[in-house]
């Protein structure tokens, strides 16, 4: 009996190292595209009521660009990345919107808060040459982002406005960035 125990053991064990296998430190386009629809989906269309509060905050862009490469570098792998750093310090803030569906908002928070967490090993990896730029493009325009919730004392419209840009950075990186998302099942 106790031989059979200890087969039994040595059995489990082995196959629980097989199957322990370490995730890809790169992040889940699945999350992110869960992220964004939930971003869209909590709070519906852009409120008319808060056109005349809307303004633009200009998208870096060339955070995401790939210069001649086939593949997004790691240096913009780390932009989608301090992207998710930056909208979790954003939503971070006490007085957000009661107006939208507040289930979705904490799963919203809770998504980015993960893949935040999954990833923080691409840190190891950065690409040095073009990361301090992407990330002062990122900086600005959060920055910006939050210069606005500030200025509108954190009102509703203001937060509007936020969603609408986070809803561009997050469509844009599913675009033009996918291929460097890890996705569990592409066809």
């Amino acid at each position: 009996m106790t031989l059979q125990t200890v087969t039994w053991m040595s059995a489990f064990l082995c196959l629980a190292q097989v199957c322990s296998v370490p995730m890809p430190c790169q992040l889940q386009g699945q999350l992110v595209r869960i992220t964004h629809n939930l971003l869209r989906d909590m709070g519906g269309n852009f409120p008319l009521e808060c056109l005349q509060e809307n303004v633009f905050v200009a998208f870096p862009a060339t955070a995401f660009t790939i210069s001649g490469e086939s593949q997004l570098s790691s240096s913009g792998a780390m932009a989608i990345y301090e992207t998710l750093k930056n909208i979790d310090t954003l939503f971070g803030a006490d007085d957000l919107p009661t107006k939208w569906d507040q289930q979705q908002l904490e799963n919203f928070q809770n998504i980015v808060y993960r893949q935040i967490e999954e990833s923080k090993c691409m840190m190891g990896s950065v690409d040095t040459s073009d990361y301090l730029i992407r990330t002062e493009g990122l900086k600005t325009y959060f920055g910006n982002i939050a210069a606005v919730l500030k200025e509108k004392n954190f009102s509703y419209c203001a937060w509007e406005v936020v969603r609408k840009e986070l809803l561009y950075s997050l469509q844009f990186i599913l675009e033009h960035n996918s291929d460097s998302l890890l996705w569990a099942n592409r066809t």
